[in-house]
């Protein structure tokens, strides 16, 4: 008989049989890993070289890599704080005005100028102007609303009319109490009547005259109610003043106006502001160190600055007799006689004082002036002005320089009257960035 297998030999038999089952991964292709480590080695590669040449790029365009004077570090631009300078343009003067003594600013004004108003408060009906309309003395500016005043008129010259007709009726009764004080005198001088009928009629007629001047004086009252109600209707009427120009509507059709009014819901307090412009002037601020070289009736040369072409002359008329204490200034008017259709009121200028000698020379060459606090000195002594080049950094120029007045000196040679220099140049130097400021 054949012997069972044992649970030994069942189990080991399992095994072999499971192992026969196995996968045979010889056969398979391996990918080798030094191929995957190169791919990401050259990735890495090209993103560093990619930030590298991009920082350079950044650096270069944006951040201006500057040298700084301390030391031989290189340091980014984005690191340097930014010095604020405020520049100004390099004047140019020619003829009279570049020997002037003394030179100010100012404004254009006109010698008469008045803002129109009305007399009485009122709604407006008629505007019967534009800004730049030239007018008369008398001419109508404005009407405003008057029913109420024409009713009123119509009153006072009604009252009137009845007064005149009650003194021609107490003409009549004069005229004829007189017949009678003069018959009854004849009549009483031939005892024809009593005396105290002659007395009665005399005393009529005297009592008539009486009469009349009560009446006389009633007239005279009604007729000054009358000539009230014509003014106050008349002040609903607003007028020129004097010959000049408007040069501001200040209200329109339908608004109120009212003396003394600023506007708003108190009504406006003008209609128009009218402007002499046949006689304008220049109204400027002398400082007070250089007010002895002014005297009136000296002669000036005015620049409008929206005038550049043309210079004006005119004539010191008045020095106020007052000084600012917070801006130690005199005020000095000065009127232009050769003013044209160009100038207007409020318009900027400067005014040229000119020495009083008649032997200075005039030249139409030009002078080119700059403010004395805009020069300075290097080391060995040399001049210099600071500008801003076109990387917002700062430059030098070298200059040379001539006489100072009034805060101002002379360029004689480096810079012209298109230069835009620096006014405030403390704490620049070369290469120092900066940010200009207005």
């Amino acid at each position: 008989p054949t012997s069972k297998p044992s649970t030994t030999q069942r189990s080991e038999s399992s095994r072999d049989a499971l192992a026969s089952l196995r996968i045979d991964r010889s056969s398979t292709r391996r990918e080798p890993r030094n191929g995957r480590k190169w791919i990401w080695w050259g990735l890495l590669l090209l993103m560093l070289v990619g930030g590298f040449f991009g920082y350079r790029h950044y650096v270069k365009n944006d951040f201006n890599l500057t040298k700084r004077i301390s030391g031989s570090q290189w340091v980014p631009e984005m690191m340097q704080q930014r010095v604020e300078v405020r520049l100004e343009t390099v004047t140019v003067q020619r003829g009279r005005s570049a020997d002037a003594v003394v030179v100010a600013t100012g404004y254009v004004g006109s010698r008469r100028q008045a803002r129109i108003g009305a007399r009485a408060a009122g709604r407006i009906n008629i505007v019967a102007f534009e800004e730049g309309n030239r007018v008369k003395t008398g001419d109508l500016l404005a009407e405003l609303d008057h029913k109420d005043l024409d009713a009123s008129l119509a009153a006072s010259k009604a009252t009137v009319s009845r007064a005149k007709a009650a003194l021609t009726e107490q003409e009549i009764v004069i005229s004829k109490t007189k017949q009678e004080k003069d018959r009854s005198e004849l009549l009483f001088k031939t005892r024809s009547i009593s005396e105290s009928e002659y007395n009665d009629n005399r005393y009529t007629y005297e009592s008539a005259l009486a009469r009349k001047s009560s009446l006389e004086a009633d007239l005279a009252l009604v007729q000054a109610q009358m000539k009230q109600s014509e003014t106050l209707l008349e002040n609903m009427y607003i007028r020129a003043p004097f010959n000049g120009t408007v040069i501001s509507k200040d209200a329109e059709e339908g608004e109120s106006i009212m003396p003394g009014g600023m506007g708003g819901t108190s009504g406006r307090g003008s209609v128009a502001t009218i402007a002499d412009l046949d006689n304008l002037e220049i109204t400027c601020d002398v400082q007070e160190d250089f007010i002895s070289r002014v005297s009136e009736s000296q002669q000036a040369d005015i620049s409008i600055d929206a005038v550049p072409d043309k210079k004006y002359h005119g004539q010191v008329r008045k020095i106020i007799p007052m000084g600012d204490r917070a801006r130690a200034t005199i005020k000095v008017k000065v009127a232009i006689s050769d003013a044209d259709d160009l100038l207007f009121p409020e318009m900027s200028g400067t005014v040229y004082f000119l020495p009083t000698k008649t032997e200075v020379a005039v030249s139409d060459e030009p002078r080119y002036f700059c403010p004395s606090s805009s020069v300075t000195r290097d080391a060995s002594e040399k001049q210099f002005v600071w500008v801003v080049d076109s990387e917002k950094r700062a430059s030098s120029k070298a200059v040379t320089t001539g006489d100072q007045r009034d805060g101002k000196i002379e360029i004689l040679s480096g810079l012209s009257g298109r230069d835009r220099i620096v006014v405030n140049p403390e704490g620049l130097q070369l290469g120092t960035p900066v940010k200009v400021t207005e």
